[in-house]
C-alpha cells in the first residue's frame, strides 16, 4: 500500500479490531484452544475466557454500566484484570485503568479528571481512595476473585460493594448500538515527568494498528508472556495481538528477574516484550549452563540498547525492536538480525515520519532533530488527551504529532534513537546522548541502574552527572566505574561526577524523573574525579 494513500482496505473492520468481535471469533473458531496461562494458576480456554467475560459483562450492566460509559479498573495483573478490561469493552464502555501505584494528589487527578461512575478494585486499593478528591466516582465494585486479600473496607462518600455475578450461562449482552473501530477504547493515563498525568484516549483502530498489525513476528502458534503492567499500553498490545491471532498468553503479575525464567519454562513462553531495564537486569543475574535450555525464541526490546547482542547470544532467541508511545501505534518495528544500539526500525505503511528542528522545519538525513509522526489511516492515532485539549492542540502542531524525541534518519531509511529532546547533555562542544552513555555504564557488572544527567558547569555549558543503583549485593567503586567507562568512551562523555543511590526516582508508571537528578544536583555524597585527582584526556591519532 503506497504510504499516501487510504482505501477501504487499508482500514481494519470490527471483526478485525473490535474486541467484542475479535474474542466472539476466537471463541467460536477455536474454543479448546489456551487464552490465557496464568502462571502457577488456572488455565481458560477461549471458550471458558468468553462465559467469564459475558458474566462480568452481565455484572457491570446490572451495576449500571452502559455504552460509551467510562469505567476505572485499579487491580494488578491477574484474571480479575483481565475479564474486567474484555467485559467494559464487551459492553462499548471505555476501559481505563488505574496504575496501582497511584496514590494521593496523582491518583486524585486521573479520578476527576476521568469521569467515571464505577470502579472495579481490589481491596488494597480502597484505603487510598479515602481523603482525596474523586470527581464523579460513586461505586466501588469489589469482585469476588479477591476473596481472602484484605476487607472491602467502607470508603466515606462512595458506595463499595461485592461484584456480584449471575451464576451460569447468561444471554449475550448487547450494546445498543454496534461498536464501531472508530469509537474510543480506552483512556490511558500517561505520567509525564512534569506535571499531571494526561488521558490518552485510544480507539480501537490505534490499539489494532499498535499490536495485531505492528507485531508481524508473533503468530497464533505462539505464547506470549505478559510480564509487564496490563494497566499500560506496553502490555495491553501484546495481549490484543494474541487475541486477533487467537493466539495464547501467559500472565506473570509482574517482572521479577529471580522468576523469568521459571515462569517462561513452566508456561511454554516463546515471545516476550522486555521494556526498559529488563534486559539488563536478566543479564546481571550469573550465567548458568540452563540459560539456553528455555521456549522462548523471539524477545522485543525496547529500547534497544549496547547490550541487546549480548542478550541475544546468551539466551539463543531472535531479536526485535518497536517504538511506541500511549499517543502512537508503533511506527517503527525492526528484526530480526539487528545489532545497531538505538535502532528503532524503519516507517510502517501507515505513517509519516519527519525529523524536525525546533521550529518543525524537515531536516535532512544524519540530522539530529525531533521525530514527529503523522498517520494516512484515519484513527490510527490518538483521539486527543482526554479534557485537555491545550495538550492535544501543542502535541498535534502543524498536523504532527510530536514525539518529544530526538532521533536521526540514516540515508538508507532507518531511524536511530538519540534522546529525550529534554535529557541530551552538551559539555565542551559535544552533545552526549544520555540514553548512549547509561547503556555503557550498565556494562560495568556492579552497576544494575543508570541515569547520566546535566549539571552546571564552573566552565561553560555542562557536566555529565551519573547517578547508579549497585545489582544486589554489589558495590560499586566510583573510581573503578570512571575506569572502566574511560576505556569504552570518547573523553567528552565520561562523567565527572558519580553518585550512588539505593534507587531511583520514578513516577507512578515507573517512568524514570530525570528531573528530580538535576534538580538535587551535587550533593554531599556526590563523587568529583577532577577532586580526585582523576584526569580524563582526549585521545590523539
Amino acid at each position: 500500500m503506497p504510504n499516501d494513500s487510504v482505501t477501504p482496505s487499508s482500514i481494519p473492520t470490527p471483526a478485525q479490531c473490535v474486541l467484542r468481535e475479535m474474542l466472539t471469533h476466537a471463541a467460536d473458531s477455536h474454543p479448546e484452544r489456551d487464552a490465557v496461562r496464568f502462571w502457577r494458576g488456572e488455565t481458560w480456554t477461549y471458550r471458558a475466557l468468553r462465559e467469564r467475560v459475558t458474566r462480568r459483562a452481565a455484572a457491570l450492566r446490572e451495576a449500571g454500566v452502559a455504552q460509551g460509559d467510562h469505567v476505572l479498573t485499579f487491580m494488578n495483573n491477574g484474571p480479575e484484570l483481565l475479564v474486567t478490561w474484555y467485559a467494559i469493552n464487551w459492553l462499548g464502555a471505555v476501559y481505563v485503568p488505574v496504575n496501582t501505584a497511584a496514590r494521593g494528589r496523582p491518583l486524585a487527578h486521573i479520578l476527576t479528571n476521568a469521569d467515571a461512575e464505577v470502579m472495579i478494585a481490589h481491596p488494597g486499593a480502597l484505603a487510598r481512595l479515602e481523603g482525596i478528591e474523586t470527581g464523579a466516582l460513586g461505586t466501588v465494585l469489589v469482585p469476588s476473585g479477591f476473596a481472602g486479600e484484605g476487607e472491602a473496607a467502607p470508603v466515606p462518600g462512595l458506595v463499595v460493594r461485592p461484584l456480584a455475578e449471575p451464576e451460569g450461562a447468561v444471554g449475550d449482552v448487547a450494546p445498543q448500538r454496534p461498536i464501531m473501530p472508530w469509537d474510543a477504547q480506552a483512556i490511558m493515563y500517561t505520567s509525564g515527568t512534569t506535571g499531571n498525568a494526561k488521558g490518552v484516549v485510544f480507539s480501537y483502530i490505534q490499539h489494532w494498528t499498535m499490536g495485531p498489525e505492528a507485531m508481524h513476528a508473533i503468530t497464533e502458534d505462539d505464547v506470549t508472556m505478559i510480564c509487564g503492567p496490563i494497566f499500560h499500553c506496553g502490555s495491553t498490545l501484546y495481549v490484543n495481538t494474541m487475541l486477533a491471532r487467537a493466539g495464547t498468553i501467559a500472565m506473570v503479575p509482574e517482572f521479577r528477574t529471580a522468576d523469568f525464567w521459571d515462569a517462561v519454562r513452566e508456561t511454554g513462553s516463546t515471545a516476550v516484550l522486555l521494556l526498559g531495564v529488563m534486559a539488563s537486569f536478566l543479564l546481571k543475574a550469573p550465567e548458568t549452563a540452563g540459560d539456553k535450555d528455555h521456549p522462548l525464541a523471539k524477545v522485543y526490546i525496547v529500547p534497544f540498547g549496547e547490550d541487546a547482542p549480548r542478550f541475544r547470544d546468551r539466551f539463543g532467541v531472535s531479536l526485535y525492536t518497536v517504538f511506541n508511545m500511549t499517543e502512537i501505534a508503533s511506527p517503527l518495528v525492526a528484526g530480526p538480525g539487528i545489532e545497531t544500539p538505538g535502532l528503532a526500525g524503519t516507517a510502517r505503511p501507515p505513517f509519516e515520519l519527519r525529523i524536525a528542528d525546533a521550529d518543525d522545519l524537515p531536516q535532512p538525513d544524519g540530522t539530529v532533530g525531533e521525530l514527529l509522526v503523522r498517520s494516512h489511516r484515519p484513527w490510527a492515532l490518538f483521539s486527543g488527551y482526554y479534557k485537555n485539549p491545550e495538550a492535544t492542540a501543542a502535541a498535534l502542531r502543524n498536523g504532527w504529532f510530536h514525539t518529544g524525541d530526538a532521533f536521526r534518519r540514516e540515508a538508507d531509511g532507518t531511524f536511530t534513537f538519540v534522546d529525550r529532546l529534554k535529557d541530551v547533555i552538551r559539555r565542551r562542544g559535544e552533545n552526549i546522548s544520555s540514553f548512549e552513555l547509561e547503556s555503557e555504564i550498565l556494562t560495568h557488572p556492579a552497576v544494575q541502574e543508570a541515569v547520566a544527567v546535566a549539571v552546571p558547569s564552573d566552565v561553560t555549558e555542562d557536566e555529565v552527572l551519573a547517578v547508579v543503583v549497585a545489582v544486589p549485593g554489589g558495590t560499586i567503586d566510583p573510581a573503578g566505574l570512571i575506569e572502566h567507562l574511560a576505556e569504552r568512551l570518547p573523553h567528552h562523555m565520561v562523567p565527572r561526577y558519580v553518585r550512588i543511590v539505593d534507587a531511583l526516582p520514578k513516577t507512578a508508571s515507573g517512568k524514570l524523573q530525570k528531573h528530580e537528578l538535576r534538580t538535587a544536583g551535587l550533593t554531599d555524597d556526590t563523587f568529583d574525579r577532577e577532586a580526585a585527582g582523576i584526569r580524563i584526556r582526549r585521545a590523539k591519532l
